[in-house]
């Protein structure tokens, strides 16, 4: 109650004309910090120390205890406006950052493909100058990183990855505070990672390492594909732009894709294509995986020798799984795979998180899984276990982006003791 007649006592005081705003929240002395994140873009964890990881996740335990726990008023983003770019639809990236936002005092504004279309109706470089003029930060849900890129380089506000094809770092801050609040501490912590080689185990593997964290990831082996054409080889390539639509190209006749197991699949043709990882070709077999991309896999093995933590890769579920602190997965089928479903759900039989699953983890394991999730990935007896940390996982989303948002636009310091990590 006393927090809507701030805001009413506000709203009144600017209709009026005057300047008078409700200040009667305490911020309490700045705290001496070497971190200093205002101004800069989050587009991946790679761009970021451990100690700048850190910093945010402090900022998040810091807001949600002032806030959620005391009770405080605190419009840090009072006067701020952030556009909100969504070529992909979300629940909890949008409500997340929407009510985040506001909750802080600024002003979200929620853009859709209906209403900005990156690259198309107008260059990014004049979307990126426009958005700029108007308001002071910009989080993105993109199809490609190389959108992200674009938007940083030209823009003179912070942009925020919402989620691209390579990378999702604001759900990897969200873990790691879910993680810390259960554990205590990240350091030592053995992540076990059984799903897709995706843009959430990119960014695991752009930061685990910074933490003191090992990672143990299984992903499926590599498809083989026997082509019965003469003279055709297939090629697995991924469009580009926003057709879901899987693709591929042989090099004469018919474009199709023949699987034993499934029959054939005719596809439309693609004036744009790009390669998936990497395919290898031999003949006429094509190799098509779904493993980490090579170029993330080559950093994280640098950060691993570097802070004296462990990387495995396999294709063996339980041999991922197994002394493991946390079990995580993700969905196997991402918005742009739909038409993949079939191969892929062939390609993960065995990936499936269940109790089993659980019996050569650590005594102490826990589940996470960003959502939404789909029981092929984890049965019920786990995702809804108490050792399941996927509700306040979600929930911990809104406090991180909240501590995103303050720590590139403002230069507030936390008050709370800096939590053990």
């Amino acid at each position: 109650m006393l927090f809507n007649l701030r805001i009413l006592l506000n709203n009144a005081a600017l209709r009026n004309g005057r300047s008078f705003v409700v200040r009667n929240f305490r911020c309490g002395q700045p705290l001496q910090n070497k971190v200093q994140l205002k101004g800069r873009d989050l587009l991946t964890l790679k761009d970021f120390t451990g100690e700048e990881i850190k910093y945010m996740l402090w900022l998040s335990a810091d807001l949600k205890f002032r806030i959620k726990q005391k009770g405080e008023y605190l419009p840090l983003l009072q006067g701020k406006a952030l556009s909100m770019i969504f070529e992909k639809r979300s629940t909890r990236t949008r409500l997340s950052t929407e009510t985040g936002f506001a909750l802080l005092g600024g002003h979200p504004c929620f853009l859709t493909t209906q209403d900005i279309h990156l690259g198309v109706n107008e260059s990014l470089t004049d979307t990126a100058r426009v958005l700029s003029s108007m308001t002071d930060a910009v989080l993105a849900r993109v199809y490609k990183q190389s959108d992200l890129d674009i938007l940083a380089k030209e823009a003179s506000i912070p942009i925020v990855n919402g989620l691209s094809d390579l990378y999702h770092p604001i759900q990897i801050l969200a873990d790691y505070l879910t993680l810390q609040e259960h554990y205590g501490s990240l350091k030592g912590l053995t992540l076990s990672w059984i799903g897709d080689g995706n843009n959430i185990l990119h960014s695991i593997m752009m930061s685990a390492a910074k933490f003191g964290m090992h990672l143990q990831a299984a992903t499926p082996k590599r498809l083989e594909v026997q082509n019965q054409g003469a003279g055709r080889v297939i090629l697995f390539l991924k469009p580009l732009g926003k057709d879901p639509s899987m693709s591929l190209r042989t090099s004469g006749g018919p474009r199709y894709l023949l699987i034993p197991s499934l029959g054939m699949i005719i596809l439309r043709e693609y004036k744009n294509l790009l390669f998936k990882g990497k395919a290898k070709f031999s003949g006429q077999e094509a190799h098509e995986g779904y493993e980490p991309d090579p170029s993330v896999i080559k950093l994280a093995e640098r950060y691993a020798k570097e802070n004296s933590t462990k990387l495995s890769l396999t294709n063996d579920p339980l041999e991922a799984a197994r002394g493991g602190n946390v079990l995580i997965t993700d969905t196997w089928i991402s918005m742009g795979q739909e038409e993949e479903k079939k191969m892929r759900l062939q390609a993960f039989q065995g990936y499936q998180i269940t109790m089993k699953t659980a019996k050569v983890a650590a005594s102490d394991w826990t589940f996470l899984h960003c959502l939404p999730r789909k029981p092929e990935e984890v049965d019920d007896e786990v995702f809804y276990s108490p050792r399941s940390l996927v509700f306040p996982e979600a929930e911990n989303r809104k406090w991180t982006i909240m501590a995103i948002m303050v720590s590139l636009l403002t230069d507030y310091s936390p008050q709370l003791q800096k939590p053990k990590f």
